[in-house]
């Protein structure tokens, strides 16, 4: 559960944390389709009844899950990169942090991008909450980049980067596009894009 993507190792007390705990490892390791509300209830230790008290459907689960999931990512990659030093090194302190994420056991890509792929089309909660996530992504990553001196545009080119490593790391299982976005993020910001 202590995982770069997640806010830290505890975990939550309250029966409402203790389901989404079990839902976050669950939905993203097996997708959202593939576990039913029995599973989160048997990994949550919360009744059945009680499940159903506080997300009154497995799409409000899921939406709970998701936004959860959105802050904890957010919160991670922001603690990291924001403690190095502002500038270029803050930007490619992004890259590093997906190395790292890249890395471990669990990795299994994008939780918005694996989401919208099994949900998206059909169920608008799943869908806004993924372009809410890319979206916060974004600006933060072109928050970093003007801080840095780079343009509007640079900051769409690192984007892109970073979206396409986490792909290529989810299906070659290898942290190593993290270093290569890393790579190609420092030459598109050494020619003063």
């Amino acid at each position: 559960m202590g995982s770069v993507a997640q806010a830290g190792p505890e975990l939550s007390e309250s029966p409402e944390g203790r389901v989404l705990d079990a839902a976050e490892e669950l939905f993203y390791g097996r997708g959202l389709q593939a576990v039913g509300m029995d599973a989160i209830r048997a990994a949550s230790g919360v009744s059945l009844k009680r499940l159903y008290q506080l997300f009154p459907s497995k799409d409000s689960l899921v939406e709970a899950y998701l936004s959860r999931r959105d802050e904890r990512w957010r919160a991670s990659l922001e603690r990291f990169a924001d403690a190095r030093p502002a500038g270029a090194e803050r930007v490619l302190a992004v890259f590093d942090w997906l190395h790292t994420w890249f890395g471990e056991p669990d990795f299994r890509g994008c939780a918005f991008v694996n989401s919208y792929g099994e949900l998206g089309a059909t169920h608008p909660g799943v869908a806004a909450a993924a372009r809410h996530h890319k979206d916060a992504f974004r600006r933060y990553l072109a928050g970093l980049t003007a801080a840095a001196g780079g343009s509007e545009a640079l900051a769409d080119q690192l984007l892109l980067l970073a979206e396409g490593a986490i792909t290529t790391a989810a299906l070659s299982g290898s942290p190593e596009p993290a270093l290569h976005a890393r790579a190609a993020a420092r030459a598109l910001m050494g020619n003063g894009s």
